[in-house]
């Protein structure tokens, strides 16, 4: 693992839609290979899910009903049901070391930067490998666009972002930021995509022209390493984590300007907002624990306790899926686990399970 991870340990988290109205945060825990469900609703975690080794990099399908955990330590991607938080699928064949992942607009491609310099496209029907492109550097973070047109790899070995085609998967042109870029994100609009530079810095791209239009100093210069990074659904703020100095730092999209600065645990990597913005999960390296912050107060609520090193990156928001499409999943997973053998699903929560009842007394009703 390249060096500055080595010393962060890099982290992955993402806030993804619950089964049923709240949030579900699902954090991979690079140290002990397997992923902690948090849900939203009450600030803890429901549920543990057995995944590859070390993983790394999390995404959600915009339905909500899909999480791509990518396994730095055996170059595949589990794919886990969020209703049954079961692995239903291990996709081999990615580039080694993979650590970013993203998920189209219409949830039907996964994306996978690795540290090869590949990046790799599943077919999320079939979850298998369907096209590769390879680049002359060691990739991190990806982001996809709304359009689905156009990818975003950091390079963090040649301190730039490498712009990619999505269709056919081809490189288009790099473009020179910070100095060993990790966490990048894209805006809702699609018309920036913000960078964390390990230098302290945001860099943020406008996608029309494809060039650095600003770069935002953040924190100490002496301290600061950036890490993770989300924007907010509705486009501003962005939030990204200070790993050198333990805060999350929150930047207003419209001016570049720091808002405000709010200490979390130690060594935050991965940062993700909830579906409506109201709020902020941050993975913490070095203390196994995620910390919830309040949007509107930028202050933490909430500290949960998960696995070692839970790695939180890649920032992404996910449409809650319907309370019907949830429960069917659901009810398809405790029908197979009435058979005594079978150990391997269980509900995301007993809230998910009391709500799922609660739709079938008013069904039969």
């Amino acid at each position: 693992m390249p060096g500055i991870l080595v010393g962060l340990l890099a982290l992955s988290l993402t806030a993804v839609p619950g089964a049923l109205a709240a949030p579900f945060a699902y954090v991979s825990n690079f140290g002990s290979g397997n992923v902690s469900v948090i849900d939203g609703a009450i600030n803890a975690v429901v549920t543990t899910v057995p995944v590859g080794t070390a993983p790394y990099g999390v995404a959600a399908n915009p339905a909500g009903t899909r999480a791509y955990i990518a396994n730095y330590g055996d170059n595949s991607v589990s794919v886990i049901d969020t209703a049954s938080n079961t692995v239903v699928a291990t996709v081999s064949g990615v580039g080694a070391s993979p650590s970013g992942v993203a998920v189209s607009a219409d949830g039907t491609k996964v994306y996978v930067a690795s540290g090869n310099g590949a990046v790799s496209v599943i077919d999320a029907v079939s979850n298998s490998v369907q096209g590769t492109v390879s680049t002359d550097g060691a990739l991190s973070g990806i982001a996809v666009n709304p359009a689905g047109t156009r990818l975003y790899v950091t390079d963090f070995s040649n301190n730039r972002v490498i712009v990619i085609s999505a269709s056919p998967i081809s490189v288009v042109t790099p473009i020179d930021v910070g100095f060993s870029p990790l966490g990048i994100a894209v805006s809702p609009s699609g018309a920036r995509v913000y960078v964390a530079n390990g230098d302290g810095t945001v860099s943020v791209i406008d996608t029309a022209s494809n060039t650095l239009v600003a770069t935002v100093p953040v924190g100490s210069p002496s301290l600061s390493i950036l890490v993770g990074l989300a924007v907010s659904p509705s486009g501003s703020p962005v939030y990204v984590t200070n790993a050198g100095e333990n805060t999350v730092s929150v930047i207003d999209a419209q001016t570049n300007a720091i808002l405000a600065t709010v200490p979390v645990g130690g060594s935050p990597f991965g940062v993700a907002t909830d579906p409506t913005g109201a709020r902020v999960f941050v993975g913490n390296d070095a203390d196994g624990t995620v910390s919830v912050i309040d949007a509107a107060t930028n202050a933490v609520v909430a500290t949960v306790g998960v696995g070692a090193h839970p790695l939180a990156f890649g920032a992404f928001v996910a449409a809650a899926p319907s309370a019907a499409d949830s429960c069917d999943s659901w009810n398809e997973g405790a029908a197979k686990k009435s058979n005594p053998s079978d150990k391997t699903l269980r509900p995301q929560s007993d809230r998910q399970q009391h709500d799922c009842d609660d739709e079938d007394k008013e069904t039969e009703d």
